[in-house]
């Protein structure tokens, strides 16, 4: 991955945050108003985040052959899920700070407005479809823990050791490497919270990357993973799959799964499993999800709030822009803790317009924010960004200039 990814491109804001905000919208509204006008809505379409790509043809075919809505997305969701190659849900997701995989996941159902959704599940691999059968089998719409792991068991739900190999190396890495650097202490919506320093000293990060690559072939990681490997440690990745399916009927179902913020703390749950913040689902209306830093997301209930804002007659891009607007709001427009989060919300109404907002333009030039559709024609659509320029990940570390690392494979 290129060092691109690390370089936070984004420019000064000129002027005030509200007149930038309104340019910003304004200009990145028309490129993507054919894909929010209803006349320009297909049914059948799914929609999902890009890791979902891969597995829309059959589910389209699915909808196509009069399934329901609901086993539709979940046909997406899953196949990350199986994946032991994917690292962001189900199957080989990164752990917690302890080595264990907890797994979130929610759904609802259109058509007979139901929901379900678990939290914190272990060894359970298809969380998604305990989160089906919560809705299907119990009179609860939540199931957390320990207790969520032992209905999954009971509704027949194998289980089995989510800590891959592969996840398992990373995780060691990370022990040997943090110590400190974890997700203990103020968040970034603390008042006395500071960005660190954009300029680190050259001696010291030439040493933490020989450190990290000394301690990778210690731990037989394999040459061709460890800049991957090493990645991970330095920027946990936030692994989380949405989608949202309509058919010609105009029913429409959404489901979300995640295995969260990676070494978390054990226990937390992010936004993904929270109906109305990871996905809210209105048969009357339409359907949203989001990706991305979950404890924003849950603060101004992302999901629930474009609804809404559907619902007041916003199209779909200005529903998840104004919910985006929120999350600035709520750290006063200070772009120097706005630069170490993002949000990406999929957006579909029940016409079959649909959009994808972001709250940056994405990680960096080579990897935009954008969402997966299929309509009868499979493709990925870029996200439209509030703000301008990319964002940087978290925990956040100083930058590394180039000329440190033209001796290492790190971000080749």
């Amino acid at each position: 991955m290129g060092y691109s990814r690390r370089d936070f491109l984004a420019t000064a804001v000129v002027g005030s945050l509200s007149l930038g905000l309104e340019g910003q919208e304004s200009k990145a509204t028309e490129p993507a108003r054919a894909a929010t006008d209803p006349t320009t809505g297909k049914r059948p379409i799914i929609v999902c985040a890009k890791n979902g790509l891969n597995y829309l043809d059959e589910a389209f075919g699915m909808l196509r052959g009069g399934a329901d809505t609901l086993d539709a997305a979940l046909r997406v969701i899953r196949g990350p899920e199986d994946d032991p190659n994917n690292d962001s849900v189900g199957l080989g997701g990164i752990p917690n700070e302890e080595g264990v995989v907890e797994l979130d996941a929610c759904c609802m159902h259109g058509p007979t407005r139901r929901a379900g959704a678990v939290g914190g599940v272990r060894n359970i691999k298809n969380v998604s479809l305990v989160a089906k059968a919560v809705m299907e089998h119990t009179g609860h719409v939540m199931l957390v823990g320990e207790g969520a792991e032992r209905f999954a068991v009971a509704q027949g739900f194998p289980r089995e050791n989510l800590l891959t190999e592969h996840s398992r190396k990373i995780w060691m890495l990370w022990k040997e490497w943090q110590s400190s650097r974890d997700w203990w202490g103020p968040g970034i919506d603390a008042p006395n919270w500071k960005a660190p320093e954009t300029v680190p000293d050259s001696e010291l990060w030439q040493q933490r990357i020989q450190k990290l690559e000394e301690i990778a072939a210690g731990l037989a990681i394999e040459p061709e993973f460890r800049s991957a490997a090493i990645h991970r440690v330095l920027f946990p990745p936030t692994g989380t799959i949405h989608c949202s399916a309509l058919n010609e009927k105009g029913e429409i179902s959404g489901c979300t799964t995640t295995s969260g913020l990676a070494f978390k703390l054990p226990g937390r749950v992010g936004d993904s499993p929270i109906i109305g913040a990871g996905c809210y689902t209105d048969q009357d209306v339409g359907s949203a999800g989001a990706t991305g830093t979950g404890e924003q997301n849950i603060k101004v209930a992302g999901a629930h709030t474009i609804v809404e804002n559907m619902r007041r007659g916003m199209s779909p891009q200005e529903a998840g822009l104004d919910a985006l607007k929120r999350i600035v709001r709520n750290f006063n427009g200070d772009h120097n803790k706005l630069r170490f989060m993002d949000m990406t919300y999929y957006v579909l109404r029940t016409d079959g317009a649909y959009a994808c907002v972001s709250l940056w333009e994405g990680y960096s030039p080579t990897d935009p924010h954008g969402m997966a559709i299929h309509d009868g024609t499979r493709r990925i659509e870029k996200s439209v960004g509030l703000l301008k320029g990319n964002s940087q990940e978290f925990p956040p570390v100083p930058k590394i200039p180039p000329e440190l690392l033209k001796n290492s494979d790190y971000y080749k």
